[in-house]
């Protein structure tokens, strides 16, 4: 009973072995998983895969690198299909420093106006922050997104920051960093970090867990975070996998 959280089935890694892809996660105990759409593209075949697969759902955003490429019409076109019963989540959005395809600014203003489309449609958010933290959490906090909550996907950060976003209605979601020897932050959010207040994903393609690392990653290696978790708590997996599950349904709405 292993929830994906945050996976991405609809990149073209998976083009060729989709099903197979699917098969195998549900073989090692994934009953449920969102894949997360992040531009007009990938949103369209996340819609498609949840609409195929009755335990999988749809998250929709728009991605901070891509926040250039963004028109008004697009987020009039997210509000249409936050509607669609598989759409339980908006995201991933938020803020990539990393990478400078998009100004600051852009970026900025794109994860204001997916925030209070969030509130509008009342859907929760996933945030995708890469060296941009300080400015997310002030963000959030002014544009009152504590109100719908959501996750910090794939969290990189200290106790302590993740401490301030469950202040603020938000769970942390780990992945396959935290199974990473030298992964020092990752694990010790793992330990501290109520389990009432923890998701696990893949992030797949990407970010493959030990003993995967550098290869392509896909929602079956899920079970490999659970138990890294479980490790580091002192606790059962199966623990780990109800309590993550549990958590995710009641923030997506998941009978």
């Amino acid at each position: 009973m292993l929830f994906d959280t945050h996976a991405h089935l609809n990149a073209h890694q998976f083009a060729e072995d989709e099903a197979e892809v699917i098969k195998r996660a549900q073989e090692a105990g994934v009953s449920n998983m969102v894949v997360v759409g992040f531009d007009k593209e990938t949103i369209q075949s996340a819609i498609r895969i949840a609409e195929t697969y009755d335990f999988i759902y749809a998250a929709i955003g728009w991605h901070p690198v891509d926040a250039i490429d963004m028109k008004e019409e697009d987020l009039k076109w997210m509000e249409e299909l936050a509607n669609h019963p598989k759409v339980v989540a908006l995201g991933e959005m938020g803020l990539d420093y990393y990478w400078d395809k998009s100004p600051k600014d852009v970026q900025q203003e794109v994860f204001r106006k997916q925030i209070r489309l969030a509130k509008k449609v009342k859907l929760p958010i996933i945030i995708h922050n890469r060296e941009a933290t300080q400015d997310i959490i002030t963000i959030l906090k002014e544009e009152g997104a504590a109100e719908v909550g959501g996750i910090m996907h794939c969290f990189s950060g200290s106790v302590e920051t993740a401490k301030e976003c469950i202040a603020m209605n938000f769970l942390i979601s780990l992945g396959g960093p935290v199974t990473f020897k030298n992964a020092k932050k990752p694990k010790e959010v793992a330990s501290e970090v109520p389990l009432e207040k923890l998701l696990i994903e893949t992030d797949c393609p990407y970010l493959a867990p030990h003993p995967y690392r550098g290869k392509r990653n896909e929602p079956a290696y899920v079970k490999l975070v659970a138990e890294q978790i479980a490790e580091l708590k002192g606790i059962s997996y199966e623990e780990v996998a109800r309590q993550t599950s549990l958590n995710a349904k009641k923030l997506f709405q998941i009978p």
